[in-house]
This record gives C-alpha cells, structure tokens and sequence, in this order.
C-alpha cells in the first residue's frame, strides 16, 4: 500500500509539473508571437504582405532586404539611433546623480516625514504628461532649447527623477542601519560610510533605476513630438513614426525593422541585468 501511495504522488506531481510547464510554454510562444511576425514581417515583399490570401507567418514569395535598406538609406534612422542613445544616457545619469541622494535622505535622514515626501514625490510622476507639455514647452523656450535633443535631457528626469526616487527609497529600507554604524565606528565619516557599504550593497537597486530610467526615456512620446521637429533632433519613437508614415500610407516593413533593430540588443541587455534587476526591484517592494 505504501508503495502504491507513493506512486500515486510521484503520478501527481509529474501531472502538475506537466500543467505547469505546458501552461509555461503556451504563454512563452504568446507572447513570442508578435516578435516572431515582426521580425516574418521584416523580410516580405509588398506583394507578400499585403495578399489577404498569403500565411502571414510564412514567406509566400522569395524575402528581401529592401525594407531595411529603405530604413537605413531614405530615412534618418541613424540619425534617430544616435540622439535616442544620446539622450537616454544623459537622462540615466542625471536621474542616478540625483536619485541616490535623495532616496538616500529621504529614507535615513527625514525621519517619519520621509515616507511622506516620497509618496508625494512619487505623485509627481503620476501626473499625465499631456497636462504638463505646454507649460514645460514654455520653459524650454525660454532656455533657448526648443527644437533641440537637449529638450528631452532637461525634461525627462522631471518624470524619471520622482518615480526611480520612490522606487530606490523601498531597497534603502532594506538596508539595515547597523552597517553605516559599524562603518563610522570603524573612523570612516558617513560619506565615506555611504561609499564603502550602502552604494556596494545598493547596485541591484541602482540598476533598476537605470534600467526604469532608459525604458521611460525610449518609450517616451509626447515630449519628443512635441518638443522637436526637425528630423536631425528626433528620437527613434518619433522619428520612425513620422518618417515612415506619410499620410495614410504606412511603410510596416520598415517600421518593424526600425522596432526589431533596437528590441533585440535591449532584450539582450535585460537579460545580462535580470537577476540583478529582479533583485533590486523585489527588494525594494517587498522592504519598502
């Protein structure tokens, strides 16, 4: 009887591996699909593409890589990859520079206000950008910046500054206080406290600034439309929209090789960073 029992739990557990790991699977595949039509997409002809009777998924005519030389030779897609990596990383800079020190205060010197001001510094970012672009457009005017990539620089940190700061306060609070403690009885001062054993400890959380930081600065729209318009200052979420959609014609070929171009080296840059990013975030959420 023992041994039927254990076969029975042993048939049990392989049964709900099993629905796991099909359920795992099917997910997988969906949320792969779109990727996987994209980068189909990328390589069919006109002809291909747009005969309602052809599989979507399969290469009915002969693929062909003048979609992605119209994207690179008629469009400024370059041009649009440059200023996107120029302005995510003087945004990440910023929004480290500033973030740290103020999550930092915040949690270890505010006292009981800090919770408080870091809730109230998280609603800032809640606050929807239509709202804000036609004062901030003021403001960028009066710097001389309009029409200008470092538009972008000088706006996106007033929404990545107050989220990242709420989210790097929750992984402080995880940090127990006796290391600071043990440092400055050790003779450090707490700047030197601070260097030697919260930021060490801290890059998990650092990092997830810097990943939130560049995803919000590549994803980001309504400034970048309304900011810039010449085609030598916009980023890749503008500049593929505007020059591959003239009018009611709409070049999908082109416009899913300029998404797969990128998506594929950031997907691998997420990947590199994940363990150290779900750390970070899942410190921060479940301490704060």
């Amino acid at each position: 009887m023992a041994g039927t029992g254990t076969a029975l739990v042993g048939v049990k557990r392989a049964g709900a591996r099993g629905i796991i790991y099909a359920l795992a699977t099917f997910f997988a595949l969906f949320a792969a699909l779109p990727f996987a039509w994209m980068i189909i997409t990328v390589f069919k002809q006109n002809t291909d593409l747009y005969t309602r009777t052809n599989n979507p998924f399969l290469f009915n005519e002969p693929p062909t890589l003048g979609n992605i030389d119209l994207l690179v030779t008629q469009t400024k897609y370059l041009t649009f990859v440059g200023n996107t990596l120029l302005v995510a990383a003087a945004v990440v800079l910023i929004t480290v520079v500033a973030t740290v020190p103020a999550a930092y205060s915040l949690t270890r010197l505010a006292g009981r206000w800090g919770e408080s001001l870091g809730i109230g510094i998280f609603l800032v970012y809640l606050v929807p950008p239509t709202l804000l672009f036609i004062p901030l457009s003021r403001i960028v005017a009066d710097v001389g910046l309009n029409n200008s990539r470092w538009s972008m620089v000088l706006v996106y940190p007033t929404f990545t500054i107050p989220f990242c700061t709420w989210l790097l306060m929750g992984f402080f609070k995880s940090i127990p206080w006796d290391i600071e403690e043990q440092a400055m009885i050790d003779g450090y001062s707490r700047l030197g406290a601070i260097w030697r054993t919260v930021i060490p400890i801290s890059v998990p959380g650092i990092l997830t600034v810097v990943v939130f930081a560049f995803a919000l600065t590549l994803h980001e729209f309504v400034y970048a439309l309304a900011f810039v318009s010449s085609s030598a200052g916009k980023t890749i979420s503008v500049g593929v929209t505007t020059e591959l959609i003239r009018g009611d014609v709409f070049f999908w070929q082109a416009l899913m090789a300029a998404a797969v171009i990128v998506a594929i080296p950031i997907a691998l840059l997420y990947n590199l960073f994940l363990d150290r990013f779900i750390a970070g975030f899942t410190l921060g959420a479940v301490k704060g």
